[in-house]
């Protein structure tokens, strides 16, 4: 097998920057295409941080598989690099290779503008900015999946989603990736406060009991936009799917948060399996 080093170095001697730097599209146009439908080859093969150092690329896998040749808009907050402005961009690429249709976005701090190319466009700001993010979204034409790979504060993560997931479409997905820092004090997470709604997980955690809203005894309750809009949420080993749709399915028990007259509820007596049917 050849040494990478030694052909950088040979290509450099014998190529300008601008003909390497076409050399290096038409590699990853080929190895986009091979790997088109496997996001774990494609993750490895852009060197992203989704399959390697995290093992996320398998869980995007079994919920995009469905979506691949659809025309959608995909933002990922974060472009990757942090301050160096010549490192970035691999995730990006990975999407666009994946999405054959798809229109893919990036948000950074950084102007990460440098790794624009067809059907990727990339917007600088701040993740804690509402209006950028909304402004953001409307320049999109709507989104409908959400990939915050950004600064990873709980509190940006926090606000990002209170902004974002009420301008995903419908039966769009939202994605928190390294809920680690959720339990990291300099993230602004805890250990100890496992239920703090300041945490990410302590917040997605509670959004959780708003998926059974219909269930909860509370005679004038008011449900939330979340409780409405979440149709569900899955958690896996520092991440999180969150799943918009109708979550209005009803009670066979309650009406408005109240027990309903002749339910087993409305009776002095313990509940059984069969009451509960």
């Amino acid at each position: 097998m050849v040494e990478a080093a030694p052909v950088k170095n040979l290509l450099k001697r014998h190529l300008t920057p601008r003909q390497i730097e076409s050399l290096r599209k038409l590699f990853w146009a080929v190895g986009g295409f091979w790997y088109r439908s496997d996001l774990v080859r494609l993750a490895a093969f852009f060197q992203t941080d989704k399959w390697g150092d995290h093992r996320y690329a398998q869980h995007y896998q079994r919920y995009f598989a469905p979506l691949r040749r659809k025309n959608l808009h995909l933002l990922e907050i974060g472009v990757g690099g942090y301050a160096n402005l010549g490192l970035g961009g691999n995730s990006l690429r990975m999407w666009k290779a994946y999405f054959r249709k798809g229109q893919i976005f990036g948000i950074d701090i950084y102007d990460k503008r440098a790794f624009e190319e067809p059907r990727i466009k990339i917007f600088q700001g701040s993740q804690e900015d509402e209006r950028f993010l909304r402004q953001a979204v409307k320049s999109m034409g709507g989104v409908d999946i959400v990939v915050d790979d950004g600064s990873h504060m709980n509190a940006h993560v926090l606000k990002t989603f209170d902004v974002l997931f009420p301008l995903l479409n419908e039966q769009g997905i939202y994605v928190v990736e390294d809920t680690q820092t959720s339990y990291w004090p300099r993230f602004g997470g805890s250990s100890d406060r496992l239920g703090d709604a300041d945490t990410i997980m302590g917040y997605f955690k509670k959004l959780a009991d708003g998926l059974n809203y219909e269930e909860q005894i509370r005679p004038g309750y008011l449900p939330t936009y979340f409780d409405k809009k979440i149709s569900a949420i899955h958690f896996y080993h520092n991440l999180i799917f969150i799943f918009k749709g109708d979550n209005s399915e009803g009670s066979n028990t309650l009406t408005n948060n109240q027990v309903r007259a002749g339910t087993a509820l409305a009776v002095d007596q313990p509940a059984s399996s069969s009451t509960l049917r």
